[in-house]
C-alpha cells in the first residue's frame, strides 16, 4: 500500500507525516513513520472513540504492554501520554503475550494497547487496540478514523511553544511508564495451569524456541508447571521474524539443527515449539524419530494452525462425534468430504466449532441460525461478543474463547462412557 503523506497546517513540523492504517491485525507502519506524535494521535483518537460509544468512560484504566522490538519502548511512553492526556489512567503489563494483554483487558473491562508488528520485520511495528468487551472490529475503524482526522487538526494547530511534541514528531519530554503490574502476566498463566490436568506433560520432552518471541520465558514456564521437561534454545536478543503460518525451509532446518542438538544429553525431542513475535500465534512442531524418516526428509515436521484443527476434529471423531469439515485448507478428517457452507452438510448440525478471526464470526452466526444448529462453540482467541449476543438471542447456546478439545478432556475425567455420536460443524 503506497504510503499516505500528510501536509500539516502548520509550521513547527519539519517533515511531511505518514498516516498510520489499519491493516489484518491493529495499526500498522515504518518505525520510521510511527513518530511519537503519530502513535499519540491514533491512541488518543481510539479512546476518545471507545468514550463516544460508551465502552469506556473518563478516568477509567486502560492496560498497556510491549513486545521486544528495539522501537517498542519508545512507542508505548508516547501511548501513555495519550492516555494520560485523555484523562485515563494507565496499567503497565510490560513485555507480555497480546491474547494475555486482551484477555486481562477485558476481565477487568478495560481497553487495551498493544505495541506490536506481530510477525512482520523489525523495522516495522504497530498498535492493536481492543475494546473492553473484545477486539476493535471492523465497523470500530471508519468512528476511530473520524477521531484521528479531529485529534490530528487539533495537535497539528499548535505552534512550535504550545506543542508538547518537536520538530520531528518527538516528545520533548517522553514519559516514564509506571512500575510493570504482573496481574496480567500471572492470570495468563494461571489459565493454562487451570485448563489441563496437573502433570498432564509428564514424561515429554519439549524444545521451546525463544528467538525474540515475548513470551519466550513465559512459554516454558507453563510447559515446566505442566510436567514437561523443557530445554530452550535459539534465543535472540536482535528481533527474529517468524510468520507461524508460512515457515520457511529455512527456518524448519534450523529447528531441526536446534533439536538434534537438544538430544546430545541422550533424550529424544517429542515437539518444537515457540510463537511469533507478539506471541498470539504458535508455532508448533512434531520431531520425527530417525526410524520414521523416509530417505532425504525431515525429522521435523511443521503442523500449521489450520492442520492443529484438524487435529482437534480428530480428536471429537475418537470421542465418537460425527465431524463434518466446512471448506478446510489442508486434509479431510479421515476421508470426509469437505463442505463448501454449513447449508451443504445433509445431516442436522448440533455444535459449530470456529476457528476463524473475530471478523468472520457474524455471518458465521448467521449461517449457524440457518441451518438451526443448537450451539456455537468459539475457540481459544476467537472473541466477538456482540455476535455472541446475537447467537444467544435467537436460541443458540454459545462457549467463547475455549477449546473444545481441551473442554472435553476434562469434562470426560475419570468418565468410562463416551459421548454419544453428535453431528459438528467446524
Amino acid at each position: 500500500m503506497p504510503e499516505l503523506r500528510i501536509r500539516p497546517a502548520t509550521s513547527f513540523l519539519d517533515y511531511a507525516p505518514v498516516s498510520l492504517t489499519f491493516g489484518t491485525s491493529g495499526l500498522r507502519g515504518l518505525v520510521k513513520d510511527i513518530t511519537d506524535l503519530e502513535a499519540y494521535i491514533n491512541v488518543k483518537a481510539a479512546l476518545r472513540y471507545l468514550l463516544s460509544i460508551g465502552d469506556i468512560h473518563a478516568s477509567s484504566g486502560v492496560v498497556i504492554a510491549g513486545d521486544l522490538r528495539p522501537s517498542t519502548d519508545r512507542i508505548m511512553r508516547a501511548c501513555a501520554q495519550a492516555i494520560v492526556d485523555l484523562g485515563c489512567q494507565v496499567e503497565n503489563a510490560g513485555k507480555i503475550p497480546t491474547p494475555a494483554l486482551i484477555s486481562h483487558a477485558i476481565s477487568a473491562r478495560r481497553a487495551g494497547v498493544m505495541v506490536s508488528g506481530s510477525h512482520i520485520p523489525f523495522d516495522r511495528n504497530g498498535i492493536k487496540l481492543n475494546k473492553s468487551v473484545g477486539e476493535v472490529l471492523k465497523q470500530d475503524e471508519p468512528g476511530i478514523t473520524r477521531e484521528v482526522e479531529r485529534v490530528r487538526v487539533e495537535e497539528y494547530s499548535r505552534t512550535a511553544t504550545k506543542s508538547a511534541f518537536d520538530a520531528s514528531g518527538m516528545l520533548k519530554q517522553s514519559p516514564d511508564l509506571p512500575p510493570i503490574a504482573r496481574a496480567a502476566e500471572e492470570a495468563y498463566v494461571r489459565r493454562y495451569l487451570n485448563s489441563f490436568t496437573c502433570g498432564g506433560l509428564s514424561g515429554l520432552h519439549v524444545l521451546v524456541y525463544q528467538h525474540s518471541a515475548v513470551g519466550r520465558d513465559i512459554l516454558p514456564r507453563i510447559l515446566r508447571e505442566l510436567g514437561a521437561e523443557v530445554v530452550t534454545a535459539g534465543r535472540s536478543e536482535t528481533f527474529v521474524s517468524i510468520d507461524t503460518e508460512n515457515i520457511t525451509d529455512e527456518q524448519v532446518n534450523r529447528l531441526e539443527e536446534l533439536a538434534v542438538a537438544a538430544e546430545a544429553s541422550g533424550r529424544p525431542v517429542h515437539a518444537i515449539v515457540s510463537t511469533d513475535g507478539d506471541s498470539d500465534r504458535p508455532l508448533l512442531t512434531a520431531v520425527l524419530t530417525a526410524a520414521e524418516v523416509h530417505p532425504g526428509g525431515r525429522r521435523v515436521r511443521f503442523l500449521p494452525g489450520d492442520l492443529l484443527g484438524i487435529v482437534v476434529a480428530e480428536y471429537l471423531r475418537a470421542a465418537g462425534y460425527r465431524v463434518f469439515p466446512v471448506n478446510p485448507e489442508v486434509g479431510r478428517p479421515s476421508g470426509d468430504p469437505a463442505y463448501p457452507s454449513l447449508q451443504d452438510i445433509p445431516l442436522p448440525i448440533d455444535v459449530v466449532t470456529v476457528f476463524r478471526r473475530p471478523e468472520f464470526i457474524p455471518a458465521v452466526v448467521e449461517a449457524a441460525l440457518a441451518v438451526a444448529a443448537k450451539a456455537l462453540w468459539l475457540q481459544d482467541g476467537v472473541v466477538h461478543p456482540e455476535a455472541a449476543q446475537r447467537a444467544e438471542a435467537a436460541g443458540l447456546r454459545v462457549v467463547m474463547d475455549r477449546c473444545i478439545r481441551r473442554d472435553h478432556r476434562r469434562l470426560l475425567a475419570g468418565s468410562a462412557a463416551p459421548p454419544s455420536s453428535k453431528p459438528l460443524g467446524p
